[in-house]
């Protein structure tokens, strides 16, 4: 049967040579999803994010490897979106799931066809450096599209604040204008009260 004709065609398998450098593919294109890394690094998935982050790859690699049905990146997307938000509380609307889920099957196409130009490209790079998606952790502007996504901005603005410093902190306790353009003036009585 001819995987190229219009009709149902068989699914086809990596070979046995081609399985290792797949996994490293996916491994590569996991570790420079910013997303993802920020996901793990911050522990938003809680104290076993990095597990979690191993378990997303497994799963990935999985769905390639096991399935008998034919791929489609819908579905990849899907199982990506669905776990950032079950393992680590966070929806990604940065397309950086698309991303993602492209790439890998790029590298699962060429993997089946014994190129693995793409994961030398991958292995070659620093990490960090060309990630598939460079995300920056902000505020969404559109916070109100859902009371799901309000839920899941919550979350992600407590990191935010965790991640600041505490302007009390600077050696200068003169005028400072924070983000939203308010003047934060030191107390004259500041001993006992604290920013908590």
């Amino acid at each position: 049967m001819d995987p190229t004709a219009g009709g149902p065609s068989m699914h086809l398998v990596l070979s046995a040579e081609s399985v290792p450098h797949f996994v490293e593919g996916v491994s590569l294109v996991l570790s420079r999803w910013t997303a993802l890394q920020m996901a793990v690094e911050d522990g938003w998935g809680g104290k076993d994010s990095r597990q979690k982050s191993q378990e997303l790859e497994a799963g990935i690699v999985s769905w390639f490897i096991q399935s008998k049905e034919p791929l489609y990146i819908d579905d990849l997307e899907r199982m990506l979106e669905e776990s950032m938000v079950l393992s680590f509380n966070t929806e990604i609307d940065d397309g950086s799931v698309g991303e993602v889920a492209e790439q890998l099957m790029i590298i699962h196409e060429e993997c089946l066809e014994g190129n693995y130009a793409s994961i030398e490209r991958l292995r070659m790079s620093k990490p960090g450096t060309h990630a598939v998606s460079q995300s920056l952790r902000m505020m969404d502007e559109n916070e109100d599209e859902s009371s799901d996504d309000e839920e899941a901005s919550d979350m992600m603005m407590v990191d935010d604040l965790k991640l600041k410093p505490v302007v009390g902190g600077e050696k200068n306790p003169k005028q400072v204008v924070d983000e939203d353009g308010w003047s934060v003036v030191p107390s004259r009585k500041s001993k006992g009260k604290r920013a908590g």
